[in-house]
């Protein structure tokens, strides 16, 4: 199997393993699938962070207004008593004035951190360090053990302006957010490796070989924005071990450097009492041994 250490920009995202005779078109799809999917677990366990904290998100209408007004205005929030936390609520302001305030008790809540923590580690770009690729398998895995988390504290279930529930149900609307800069749509992506882009309607094996064990690194972006920044020709890793190599070898130079000025000290003509002691006749002693 071809692995490919799929990149975006100079940051790692995820292995992939697939084989040479793959389509452009299929590896594009699923490994923008892994991509996307990733990014939005990272803004379900975002979102789910806050949910833990202060309860449901409020309706649109009435986030980021004071308590004075909201009576001013008579807003109600409707779903406040329809989404009740298992186990009852523990009333926690959100600082933000996004959620209700109706936070779920203590054991819900590490209900959803431990979950959220669980469902990162999966889909981390540790996993690269580990050597352990990344599939639409496992992506979607974490996906349902999030989906399952929200169940279990929320039985009633969640406001359909909660983005954890548009999420979950692919309704959400990104327009005008961060988030949205980075997600990449599989038609206006692209895939480069060694400074080419991996076109559509060719395979894979058309580009690396066909070697089934091949390691590349790919970069996805944009369609449209040229080509990528190529891999250095030195790794990071072997960049740093070059570098403390280079600086033992330069430490050594400078001790013999140093031994090498004192060296002269043993020399015959450095000996401040030789004069004398050739005049005395002391020169070239030898002492004998027991006869």
């Amino acid at each position: 199997m071809v692995k490919l250490h799929i990149k975006k920009g100079d940051e790692s995202q995820f292995l992939y393993e697939t084989t040479v005779a793959v389509p452009v078109e299929d590896l594009l799809k699923d490994v923008m699938a892994i991509y996307n999917g990733r990014l939005k677990i990272d803004r379900l366990c975002s979102e789910m962070e806050f949910l833990a904290k202060s309860g449901i998100t409020l309706p649109p209408n009435m986030q980021g207004l004071t308590e004075e007004q909201i009576e001013e205005l008579k807003l109600k929030d409707e779903w406040a008593d329809r989404c009740v936390p298992s186990g009852g609520y523990e009333e926690k302001q959100d600082e933000y004035g996004r959620r209700n305030g109706r936070a779920p008790n203590e054991k819900m809540a590490e209900v959803l951190n431990k979950t959220r923590k669980e469902a990162q580690d999966m889909v981390s770009k540790k996993q690269v360090q580990a050597d352990a690729c990344m599939t639409q398998a496992k992506v979607m895995e974490a996906l349902d053990i999030l989906r399952g988390a929200v169940m279990i504290v929320y039985p009633m279930g969640l406001p359909p302006h909660d983005p954890i529930r548009q999420e979950l149900e692919n309704t959400e609307d990104l327009s005008g957010t961060q988030a949205s800069l980075e997600v990449i749509e599989e038609a206006n992506a692209s895939l480069w490796w060694a400074g080419k882009e991996l076109v559509r309607g060719k395979k894979l094996q058309d580009y690396v070989g066909k070697n089934e064990k091949t390691k590349i690194v790919a970069k996805i972006q944009k369609r449209g924005q040229g080509a990528p920044s190529r891999e250095p020709v030195v790794s990071e890793e072997e960049q740093k071990q070059m570098m403390a190599y280079y600086f033992r070898k330069q430490e050594d130079a400078k001790k013999l450097e140093a031994s090498e000025e004192d060296a002269y000290l043993d020399s015959q003509w450095a000996d401040t009492n030789a004069l004398k002691n050739q005049f005395q006749g002391l020169r070239d002693v030898k002492w004998g041994g027991p006869r």
